[in-house]
């Protein structure tokens, strides 16, 4: 059978996935939207299989590349739907839109469900707002190889069209789960993982740590920082030496610097 053809903007079907954008949609349907032709493919990569996929040929910029993914997709078992100019800019979450768009089940999983590899490298991210905060924290873990990323009394959700976006799809390439601080504090203990907190307040530079172990470097709020809570709970503290005039670091940046040390310490032994 042919692809459906949808034109007109008003569609139904079109004004459904506009909603997805809502947290309280996506939590309540275990979906959400993934747009972007590397985006979707990494996503494919890493074994999602899209209840549908959307495609605008006009707005393809690489058009050989996204057929390539309309076919991939519709093999997989994805409703495959091509749409106007105009009704694909209606979904769109993005500037510049590159004609892919796919609603997916949200990434994320319970950390019950998580099996950890032994000396695993986990990112603890503690109440983090912005969304491009941790998709960049994502890029960071799938580049380093890390086990785990655990969204600790998170305020935002996994599957935000801006964590995704801004993640290039690696929350979906990344084994991701969220959890409140206590039960995410808890699990790691009963795991055996140290948890290695970043924190101005304290002596011990970040190379001076051991994180070569089974470790968990948790990084905490914008503006914050981690709770009292969470750093009480830590085994270890552990600062990035500053010079400047600024007292601190942008949380992605942090968590970065902290991650690629213990991947150093790890290569070296």
């Amino acid at each position: 059978m042919p692809d459906l053809v949808i034109t007109s903007p008003a569609n139904q079907r079109l004004k459904d996935l506009v909603t997805l954008r809502r947290r309280r949609v996506r939590e309540s349907s275990g979906t959400t939207l993934l747009e972007g032709l590397e985006e979707t493919t990494l996503a494919l990569d890493a074994g999602v299989v899209p209840h549908a996929l959307f495609h605008c040929p006009d707005l393809m910029l690489d058009p050989g590349a996204g057929a390539a993914l309309v076919e991939r997709a519709r093999r997989s078992g994805a409703e495959v739907v091509e749409l106007g100019r105009t009704a694909f800019e209606k979904v769109a979450y993005r500037e510049g839109p590159d004609g892919i768009l796919a609603r997916v089940p949200s990434p994320g999983r319970v950390l019950a469900d998580v099996d950890l590899p032994e000396g695993a490298l986990v990112l603890l991210c503690e109440g983090v707002e912005k969304p491009g905060n941790l998709g960049a924290m994502l890029r960071t873990a799938d580049a380093a190889g890390v086990a785990l990323v655990i969204a600790a009394d998170p305020v935002t959700d996994w599957g935000n069209p801006n964590v995704i976006r801004s993640s290039k799809g690696t929350v979906f390439s990344v084994p991701v789960a969220s959890a409140s601080t206590d039960e995410a504090w808890t699990w790691l203990a009963e795991r055996g993982v140290a948890v290695v907190a970043t924190t101005p307040d304290t002596d011990v530079d970040h190379t001076d740590a051991d994180l070569t172990g089974p470790v968990a470097v948790a990084v905490g709020s914008e503006k914050y920082g981690l709770t009292d809570a969470a750093l009480a709970r830590a085994q270890h503290r552990v600062r990035i030496p500053m010079v400047g005039q600024a007292n601190s670091l942008n949380v992605a940046t942090s968590a970065a610097i902290v991650v690629y040390e213990a991947v150093r310490q790890r290569r070296a032994v």
